[in-house]
């Protein structure tokens, strides 16, 4: 008998797959299904070997056929105020929580029993399904699996992303570029400041110069209007620096990011961030040689932006009787799929991004029966069209 998408979001809720820690037990629950259905499976491990993706293919080998894309990791949740245990699912009022429900095992769990369905069915085309590890940190753990599959001749024709759109069918999302930047000043006794350079103010007049780009964005950039911000953002998080009050630090360090529409170039953004940090640090060197704002890129994935009228959004738009779509605020591992494996690709999936990175994250029965009904529609489409 084949478990319902509950059943089966209980098991891979109670994996805490937090992001970069293993994610091997949830995987060999999930080839534990497949397997004895005669589904096919790939695993492309971490190079520690500690993690993997998962790819796996029910129907007939060749090119063609249909992508459901879903991460396995979760964010922690420590320092969160859970009212349950985060990794046991439990329902109240047709609500089921547990971390993930909605980022988003909810969409892996329907994925998994629309693919022992489709191991019944005489498919046409067949059904592929990629999971993947440490998403929540820039998209990094899927790059390994696409990079083999874009090495392959036959290939996938279409790519749906189950990130929670509240069954909605979304076309875009921003590019991302995660970077640091590393301030580097003159160390000294605090009481003789004005003899040293301080690092965390030349971090300071580096984020003024961060807020000077954004409002500049705001003002004059392009603009996209299907998303909340309608321009490219940019947006410092974290900056560390210092040891103890009595000593000018040396070193400060600066988290921050680009989210870009698809009009703007990221390079040209952060090009301009280059020639401000250069402009901060410059006026020192004279006095402090070793001054400068250095920037590295921590992690980066490349914006979607598929058309209204195609493959994959047509093929939705089928499925759940609607032709209505949106662009989200969130990044998705979808870029990557378009970009490097050239898929038509789209996002829908159970469940709202509202839900997410919360205590009592949760997703509704209501939404995974509309998606096991999208999936099961998939599947018949997959077995009667060739």
């Amino acid at each position: 008998m084949i478990p319902s998408t509950s059943e089966i979001l209980a098991r891979l809720v109670a994996e805490p797959t937090v992001s970069r820690r293993s994610n091997l037990a949830l995987l060999d629950y999930v080839e534990g299904l497949l397997r004895p259905a005669g589904v096919r499976i790939e695993r492309f491990a971490h190079p520690d070997g500690s993690r993997a993706n998962l790819w796996a293919t029910i129907g007939l080998a060749g090119s063609g056929g249909v992508v459901l894309s879903g991460h396995t990791d979760v964010v922690p949740v420590e320092g969160q105020a859970w009212s349950s245990d985060p990794f046991m699912l439990r329902e109240h009022d047709g609500r089921l929580y547990g971390r993930g429900t909605a980022d988003m095992k909810g969409f892996v769990a329907a994925s998994l029993r629309a693919t022992l369905i489709a191991a019944t069915r005489p498919l046409k085309r067949p059904l592929h399904l990629a999971f993947s590890y440490d998403e929540e940190i820039g998209c990094i753990g899927v790059r390994g699996m696409i990079e083999t599959l874009a090495a392959r001749t036959e290939r996938p024709a279409l790519c749906i992303v189950g990130e929670p759109t509240d069954m909605g069918i979304a076309t875009g999302h921003k590019g991302k570029r995660a970077l640091r930047a590393c301030c580097h000043g003159q160390e000294g006794h605090s009481a003789l400041a004005p003899n040293a350079l301080n690092a965390l103010h030349l971090g300071a007049a580096f984020i003024q110069a961060l807020q000077a780009r954004q409002t500049h964005l705001a003002d004059h950039g392009a603009r996209d209007p299907d998303y909340d911000i309608p321009y490219s953002t940019i947006h410092a998080g974290m900056m560390q620096g210092g040891t103890a009050l009595n000593i000018v630090p040396n070193r400060c360090e600066i988290d921050f990011e680009i989210r870009n529409i698809a009009e703007d170039d990221p390079a040209d953004i952060l090009a301009g961030i280059a020639a401000d940090a250069e402009t901060i640090a410059a006026p020192y060197r004279n006095r402090f040689p070793m001054a400068c704002i250095e920037i590295e890129e921590i992690s980066s994935y490349p914006g979607l932006a598929t058309r209204r009228d195609a493959p994959a959004v047509r093929l939705l738009s089928r499925l759940l009787d609607d032709e209505a779509t949106r662009k989200v605020a969130f990044g998705t591992e979808g870029g990557l799929f378009d970009e490097t494996l050239g898929l038509s690709t789209a996002i829908c999936g159970p469940g709202s991004m509202e839900q997410g990175h919360k205590p009592d994250e949760f997703v509704t029965r209501t939404q995974l029966d509309r998606c096991d009904a999208m999936l099961a529609r998939l599947v018949t489409e997959l077995e009667t069209v060739p």
